[in-house]
């Protein structure tokens, strides 16, 4: 059922990802003609509460097991399967057994990291490099959990701290309840500050502009009105408590952190608790956003609460490349101007 290791039709963990956040078309226009195997250990995280895994990739096929949320898999191939879902037809095989389809999949890598002793006087960007990792009240296992922390989501780190069996750990700053919780050090990646530096800074910032069009889902960044970057988006939705689409018209990118607590509602009816949203750049006061997004990796229709969903990859793209600048130690930036963005 999977196919081996070919040279010619080879893979790197950069188009790895960049398949898993194209759009269908560009996924067609790559320059393979077969299935994917890939020639790293690549590991998906199941993010709903239940996956199946098909004989092959179709939800018209044979269902051989069932994964249960935070379960991790092992991805040796991707593939296009049948033709519905339209929107997103990319499916991961699962260490050669069977197919899942990626919407409920989140691609993940395992990497420990050696602790920094000495953080700046203002803290310091963080990363999860982990599938998960669990933020607890004090620097103890033994302590209640606070959140489960997931891969690639971002966090602001005030202090390294130790447990009383000497093991080190990261103090984080919840920028929303402005509370303390502690999280493994090896768990998390200091931000270097050369990860942050703008993109296209030979590019006036009146030639920059973002358009989310909304019928395509799809996110496509121009300068001097030439596409020099293009992804696929998950925008806002109508739910049953309301109208969330995206607004449509002409915004500005003058508000962006690196990190966010995003929470809001009722969690038993349609509400969100999400902390560490990574590469959060605003276009309106309401709070609408672009952003990476750990929830789901399901693009290609609308879904959100009126945010412009992106991999984080993607988010964090349109962070460095969009205006104003975030100082890297600094958690936020607002200004009264921005890159303009058309929402049609």
């Amino acid at each position: 059922m999977g196919v081996e290791y070919d040279p010619v039709n080879k893979i790197s963990r950069r188009d790895f990802l960049k398949i898993s956040s194209s759009s269908v078309m560009g996924f067609f226009l790559m320059p393979y003609t077969k299935p994917i195997a890939l020639p790293f250990e690549q590991q998906g995280r199941v993010i709903d509460a239940s996956i199946k895994l098909f004989e092959r990739p179709s939800f018209k096929a044979k269902v051989i097991e069932t994964y249960w949320k935070d379960m991790l898999l092992s991805i040796s191939e991707v593939t296009i399967g049948d033709e519905e879902p339209a929107y997103n037809r990319i499916w991961y095989e699962i260490a050669g057994k069977g197919y899942a389809h990626s919407g409920a999949i989140q691609p993940v890598r395992t990497q420990l990291n050696p602790p920094i002793a000495e953080l700046p006087p203002e803290g310091a960007l963080v990363e999860v490099t982990v599938p998960f990792t669990d933020a607890h009240w004090k620097a103890d296992k033994s302590f209640p959990v606070a959140y489960r922390m997931y891969y690639e989501t971002t966090h602001w780190a005030t202090k390294l701290v130790f447990d009383d069996e000497g093991q080190p750990w990261y103090r984080l700053l919840d920028d929303k309840w402005e509370i303390n919780y502690h999280i493994p050090a090896t768990h998390l990646r200091i931000i270097p500050y050369e990860e942050l530096a703008p993109l296209s800074v030979d590019v006036p910032p009146s030639a920059k502009r973002l358009e989310v069009n909304t019928p395509e889902q799809a996110v496509i960044a121009y300068e001097w009105d030439r596409p020099v970057f293009m992804s696929r988006t998950a925008t806002g939705a109508k739910f049953s408590n309301g109208n969330f689409s995206t607004p449509p018209g002409k915004h500005i990118t003058n508000h962006k952190r690196p990190y966010r607590h995003m929470a809001r509602g009722n969690l038993a009816y349609n509400g969100f608790d999400l902390p560490g949203v990574p590469w959060v750049t605003y276009i309106t006061e309401s709070g609408v956003s672009f952003h990476g997004t750990y929830w789901h990796n399901n693009y290609g229709r609308p879904r959100s609460h009126g945010c412009i969903n992106l991999t984080p990859q993607a988010a964090k793209w349109i962070f460095r490349w969009t205006h104003p600048i975030v100082p890297p130690n600094e958690p936020g930036v607002f200004e009264n101007y921005g890159t303009l963005v058309d929402v049609i």
